[in-house]
C-alpha cells in the first residue's frame, strides 16, 4: 500500500509526533506499505515534490516541533482558479495518480480539510487529521498543538505577573486566535487573568476599564487583560471584518490590542502595557498531552487507511479516538459557546469579560 502524507497551513507543536505515530502503525500492521512524504503541504502535491520515507526519518522526532515534510499554505478558494489551463485540484489529483497512491493522509486545520474534502470529492482515497492551535475543528473535543499552545500562552500570562504587581500596571496578552477564542479562554483561565476578551463575546471599554478601576478600588495594585487578537468591541458587532479593518485604520489603530491599552490608560489613569507573544505560541516542543494524543491520532489514521476507511478525519471524543466524514466537517467552525461552562465558572470567581 503507497500512502502519501503531508502538514498544510500553520505549523505547530506535535505534527512530527501524529506523523511517527502513524509511521509506526503502518509499518507494524500494513504490509507491503510505502509512505510517499510530500514536501510543503499541497504545494509539494501540486508541484510534485515528494520523498519516499525510509523507517529511519521518522526515529527520534516525537518531541520535536515543527514538521519535518515542511508546511505552506494554500489558500482553499484558489485550488478550483484556472490557470494555464488547470486548476491546482487537477494537477493535485494528477500527481496522487502518476504517483500511484492509494490514500492520501493531510495534517491540517480548517483550510486543509476544505481541501482535503475536495480532493475526496474527486474520487481520492484522503484522510484528515485535525491540527490547529486554535482548537476550531468541528467535530472534535481537541485538536493536536492546541494544549502545547495553551502552555505556551499561559507561561506567558505567568510570567507579566510579577512585573505587572511590581510596578502596578495592567498588561494586556494578546494571544492568537483570529476566529475563535479557545486558546485565550484555556490560556487566560490558567494564567488567572483578571479579564479575558473573546471573538465570540464582543466587549465594551467601558466595562474593561470598570473592572480595572473596581480591583484598583479594592487594592488590587494591577490587572491582567487575555485578549484574542480577533477579540471586537461591541460598538463593531456588526460590522464585516473588511469594515472593522477599514474603520481602525482611519482611526489610526495599530491593533485593538494597542487602542484598548491606550483606553485603559486615559480613562482610569492605570499605567497599562501590551505583550504579544505571537508566534512562540506556535513553536517549540509539544507538551507530553500533545504527544500522547498525537500518538493515538496518527496509529488510528493507520488504521483507518488499513480498512479503507477513506473520505474521513480522525475525531477526539471524551476518551475515545473516532472519526467523521470530511463532507460534515469541511466548512464548519467549532465556536466557543457564550454559555460554555468554563466561561460559566470564570464569570462565577469574578473573571469579566468585558460584556457587562
Amino acid at each position: 500500500m503507497r500512502i502519501g502524507i503531508l502538514t498544510s497551513g500553520g505549523d505547530c507543536p506535535a505534527l512530527n509526533a501524529v506523523i511517527r505515530g502513524f509511521a509506526k502503525y503502518a509499518y507494524s500492521n500494513i504490509k507491503n506499505v510505502e509512505i510517499y512524504g510530500i514536501a510543503d503541504g499541497y504545494g509539494g502535491l501540486i508541484n510534485g515534490e515528494y520523498k519516499v520515507m525510509k523507517r529511519e526519518d521518522f526515529s527520534g522526532i516525537l518531541n520535536i516541533g515543527g514538521t519535518i515534510l515542511g508546511t505552506s499554505r494554500q489558500p482553499f478558494k484558489k485550488m478550483t482558479i484556472e490557470e494555464d489551463n488547470t486548476t491546482k485540484v487537477q494537477k493535485m489529483v494528477a500527481n496522487y495518480k502518476k504517483w500511484g497512491l492509494d490514500a492520501l493522509l493531510t495534517l491540517g486545520g480548517a483550510g486543509t480539510h476544505k481541501s482535503a474534502a475536495l480532493l475526496s470529492a474527486e474520487g481520492l482515497n484522503v484522510i484528515g487529521l485535525p491540527k490547529t492551535i486554535d482548537n476550531d475543528i468541528y467535530g472534535t473535543d481537541v485538536t493536536f498543538g492546541f494544549h502545547s499552545a495553551v502552555d505556551v500562552a499561559t507561561e506567558c500570562i505567568d510570567r507579566v505577573h510579577t512585573t505587572a504587581a511590581s510596578h502596578g500596571r495592567t498588561i494586556i496578552v494578546e494571544i492568537m486566535g483570529n476566529k475563535v477564542g479557545w486558546l485565550t479562554l484555556y490560556a487566560g483561565i490558567g494564567g488567572g487573568a483578571d479579564i479575558i476578551l473573546l471573538p465570540e463575546i464582543p466587549f465594551s471599554t467601558k466595562a474593561v476599564c470598570k473592572k480595572v478601576l473596581e480591583r484598583a478600588e479594592a487594592g488590587k495594585a494591577f490587572s491582567i487583560i487575555a485578549i484574542a487578537e480577533g477579540a471586537i468591541e461591541k460598538s463593531e458587532e456588526k460590522l464585516k471584518k473588511k469594515e472593522r479593518e477599514a474603520l481602525r485604520r482611519e482611526r489610526g489603530d495599530t491593533t485593538l490590542t494597542n487602542r484598548l491599552a491606550r483606553e485603559i490608560n486615559e480613562q482610569t489613569g492605570v499605567e497599562t502595557r501590551t505583550m504579544v507573544p505571537g508566534h512562540i505560541q506556535r513553536g517549540g516542543s509539544p507538551s507530553a498531552y500533545d504527544r500522547v494524543i498525537s500518538t493515538q491520532v496518527g496509529a488510528y489514521a493507520g488504521y483507518l487507511c488499513k480498512e479503507g476507511k477513506f473520505g474521513t478525519t480522525v475525531a477526539l471524543s471524551g476518551d475515545k479516538i473516532t472519526h467523521n466524514k470530511l463532507a460534515d466537517i469541511a466548512g464548519k467552525t467549532k465556536w466557543v459557546p457564550v454559555d460554555h461552562p468554563l466561561i460559566l465558572s470564570a464569570k462565577s470567581i469574578g473573571i469579566s469579560f468585558g460584556d457587562d
